[in-house]
């Protein structure tokens, strides 16, 4: 994945929808560090679905999701869809929205990445084996911080506290991991 893909599905969901700022969280929030943009490594590239919301109504990203999402004829063409969420979905730490990253796209287009240590405290929450894949690679760039991100856990209103210590366990883990590979 990279910003020309998003700059395909970004100007459809325009077209179709009149919307010309959009939010990405997740794994492909990555894309944000554009100038580190070689440095990326292949396994935080790799998911296909762009989870995303609208600027300034979040809500209006769901209309995009018949012809845009999952299973529609635009995912049929490209490999890749427009996964709508909420922003109040994932696991975050405050305060991030005032970490975006601002990326303007063409068209009039702006895309606002998710800050990508924001991003791994968020899938430190999910603790998926994919997730991890993605922090480990991160982490391994040099992309991600382990200590910024264990300084945003303290900002980070979990779920439980079963989540929280699933979080911070499983940091521990990987920094562990890490020097053992250096």
């Amino acid at each position: 994945m990279d910003l020309s893909r998003l700059q395909t599905l970004f100007s459809e969901a325009r077209r179709l929808g009149g919307q010309t700022e959009f939010v990405v969280v997740g794994s492909l929030s990555i894309l944000g560090v554009v100038q580190r943009a070689a440095e990326i490594p292949a396994r935080m590239l790799m998911s296909i679905d762009v989870d995303c919301y609208t600027r300034p109504d979040a809500e209006r990203i769901f209309e995009l999701a018949r012809t845009l999402g999952q299973g529609s004829s635009f995912e049929a063409e490209h490999g890749y869809y427009l996964d709508p969420i909420s922003p109040n979905l994932p696991t975050l730490p405050d305060p991030w929205e005032h970490r975006l990253i601002r990326v303007p796209l063409d068209d009039g287009i702006v895309v606002s990445f998710l800050d990508p240590n924001d991003a791994a405290v968020s899938k430190y929450a999910r603790c998926d084996v994919r997730d991890r894949e993605w922090i480990r690679a991160g982490l391994a760039s040099g992309l991600l911080s382990a200590a910024v991100i264990e300084s945003r856990f303290r900002d980070t209103r979990f779920l439980d506290v079963a989540e929280e210590a699933r979080a911070r366990e499983a940091l521990t883990q990987d920094r562990r991991g890490a020097r053992r590979t250096r």
